[in-house]
């Protein structure tokens, strides 16, 4: 059985209250949906909260599905879009004292700053969401132009231009980290 018909199985299961079939579609998602929101947000808790809260709300509205979509696709959506208001979310947060908070990093987080993975994570955090979407659909989740598009109800031409902008920002973050 095709993956489009193994999911919209389990959807039809889900849909009867089927908590077994509700399961296997979070055990098959649940690790990529949780690496995009990792991608997105730079933080493990983050995005593991970003991931709970794009599958509660899936689930919520399963209702709402159209299967003439791939549930993929509309899973990521929900993802990414809950990541992405997150990073809204936070940077709206003002501190608790007035005091300007220093970046003091553990032993742990230089090490990782150090390194090149780090280097790039802290490049594409960088980036405006819209540009670090397209990059982590595309790289990090191995996503087609046409996935994508679906993903982010965006025009394909429109996911190549962002995708290409924000490769050219990578690599002046990048240059600017002495990495390129």
């Amino acid at each position: 059985m095709n993956s489009d018909r193994r999911d919209h199985a389990l959807i039809d299961r889900c849909k009867r209250g089927d908590r077994r079939a509700l399961e296997e579609l979070i055990g098959h998602y649940e690790k990529p949906v949780f690496n995009a929101a990792y991608r997105i947000l730079g933080n493990p808790d983050d995005a593991a909260d970003a991931s709970q809260v794009a599958f509660m709300k899936a689930f919520e509205h399963l209702d709402q599905y159209d299967p003439k979509y791939k549930f993929f696709s509309w899973i990521y959506r929900i993802a990414v879009n809950e990541s992405i208001n997150q990073r809204k979310r936070a940077r709206n947060q003002q501190p608790l004292d007035d005091k300007e908070v220093t970046d003091v990093r553990g032993p742990e987080a230089t090490a990782q700053a150090g390194d090149l993975s780090g280097k790039i994570q802290d490049g594409l955090m960088e980036l405006k969401d819209d540009y670090r979407t397209v990059v982590v659909l595309r790289h990090f989740s191995d996503c087609s132009y046409r996935q994508i598009s679906e993903i982010l109800q965006i025009p394909e031409k429109t996911v190549k231009s962002r995708l290409y902008s924000a490769r050219q920002l990578m690599k002046e973050a990048l240059v600017a980290r002495g990495v390129y």
